[in-house]
């Protein structure tokens, strides 16, 4: 990827002068880059019989960054030109002060494509889209006389990136992203009950509208809501909880991956900071961060500082042996960038952020696991939840889960919240399936502010003595 042509969008920004500007802003500082960025979105939605939304987004600009020890000078613009640099060149300047630094060596170089480049948004036209989005509906609609309410969506975008180094490297990345999403309400007696479906990643969205693919979406969220119609008073108290794959590895993310981000380690604000080396899980676990899987949401080439992305193990058999890094923390700290310098846009400093993180599989049959229990919840399907960095505690809703009592799986129970903290439910996990599943492809982490794509996965695990909070006496 190293020494691509470099297309300034549309501009007369010219790459000689560009890089002079570069230099001068990084002079005797750290390290620095210019991040240019084009992208288009677009997002279509049919609620309730008809379009809701129908909306197409482009931007584009530049971020010029300037790093000297822990400070870094930033300042971008929407106009890319010569005359924006430059006043950006005197912003960025304010970190580096008097200089004394030395400028960190470039990124190693990478030719490696984990995605295509063509752009989704034109690969179906607007009208057949909605015609689909109107397809969707009717099929679902059709599938249950219970269901009252549906709502699909797709959507597309395509982000080009361009990075300029002080030492005359420039790379470039193109990245597409799809996901088509079908959401579904279902009613009952008086009772109303919600349940959706949905992914995508880094491809086109032709075999997305394929009604073989959005068709197993809508059932999947029929199946959902139709179980919640089901579904009795979540029991309240600490009891073992088995987690289903896949996308169950959100829980992961958010209760243990961000607490592996270099940043929260170096400053000491992370749980695990200062345990490198030590065993912080259970034996058997092994968690990754994996941003070289072809098509995934999660997936990046190169980030958005030019480090080709890496598949990075961060727990290896129970035991803390790496952090996520973009290259300030690893400079700052004395190892190796790990490719996860994310940023959301061109208006945004990059900082350590999660690709693809996921738990890999055991031994055990998953129904074994199930069958082990004595009493405890089931949890297969989740919404959102609330982490604290500094203690790992988390809090998680379940959007499908089931009572479990003597190994046999009983009612399926509403209203279910997981309460622990991720240090602990390392430590607890009793058993790991060999079942590992990666998400369908519909992740979003947010950190500081910024949005970024991110992927998860798991296999089923049971973790002991976690905290159910429900309604049921």
């Amino acid at each position: 990827m190293n020494n691509p042509p470099f297309r300034p969008f549309e501009t007369t920004l010219d790459l000689d002068e560009s890089l002079v500007l570069l230099r001068e802003a990084v002079a005797g500082a750290d390290d620095g880059e210019l991040f240019l960025e084009s992208s288009q979105s677009e997002a279509l939605v049919f609620d309730d019989g008809r379009v809701k939304t129908a909306s197409f987004d482009s931007a584009q600009g530049f971020g010029l960054r300037a790093v000297r020890g822990e400070v870094a000078g930033y300042a971008h613009s929407t106009e890319i030109s010569e005359k924006a640099i430059k006043r950006a060149v005197e912003t960025a300047r304010l970190a580096v002060g008097a200089g004394g630094g030395t400028l960190a060596d470039a990124p190693a170089g990478t030719n490696r494509k984990l995605y295509t480049d063509n752009d989704p948004i034109a690969s179906a036209g607007f009208a057949s889209k909605i015609d689909i989005l109107a397809e969707i509906d009717a099929f679902t609609r059709s599938l249950d006389p219970r269901v009252v309410q549906v709502t699909a969506s797709i959507s597309a975008s395509l982000q080009q990136v361009e990075i300029l180094r002080p030492e005359g490297t420039h790379l470039r990345d193109v990245r597409p992203m799809t996901r088509v999403n079908v959401g579904v309400i279902v009613e009952q007696n008086g009772r109303r009950e919600s349940g959706s479906a949905g992914g995508g990643g880094r491809i086109g969205l032709e075999g997305l509208l394929e009604a073989k693919d959005w068709q197993v979406k809508a059932r999947e969220a029929l199946r959902i809501a139709l179980v919640n119609l089901e579904a009795e008073a979540a029991p309240a108290g600490q009891v073992d909880v088995v987690l289903g794959p896949g996308w169950p590895g959100i829980l992961l993310h958010e209760a243990i991956g961000h607490g592996l981000e270099g940043d929260f380690n170096r400053k000491g604000t992370s749980a695990f900071a200062g345990l490198m080396g030590q065993q912080i899980a259970s034996k058997g676990v092994t968690v990754l961060d994996d941003g070289t899987i072809p098509d995934r949401r999660g997936s990046i080439s190169i980030d958005d500082e030019g480090t080709p992305s890496a598949k990075n193990v961060l727990i290896e058999d129970g035991v803390l042996v790496g952090y996520m890094q973009d290259r300030q923390n690893a400079r700052l700290m004395g190892v190796e960038p790990t490719g996860n310098g994310r940023r959301e846009s061109y208006a945004h400093t990059p900082m350590p952020r999660m690709t693809n993180t996921y738990m890999l599989g055991g031994d055990s049959a998953p129904e074994d696991i199930v069958a082990d229990m004595k009493d405890g919840i089931w949890a297969v399907g989740f919404g959102g939840g609330q982490v604290d960095i500094t203690n790992g505690k988390f809090v998680f809703s379940c959007t499908e889960a089931y009572r479990v009592k003597n190994g046999k799986v009983g009612a399926p129970v509403k209203g279910a919240t997981l309460i622990g903290d991720g240090a602990t439910a390392l430590k607890n996990i009793r058993a790991l399936g060999n079942d590992m599943a990666l998400d369908p492809g519909m992740g979003n982490c947010g950190k500081a502010g910024q949005w970024v794509p991110v992927g998860v996965g798991q296999p089923t695990v049971m973790i002991g003595g976690l905290t159910v909070g429900g309604s049921a006496a």
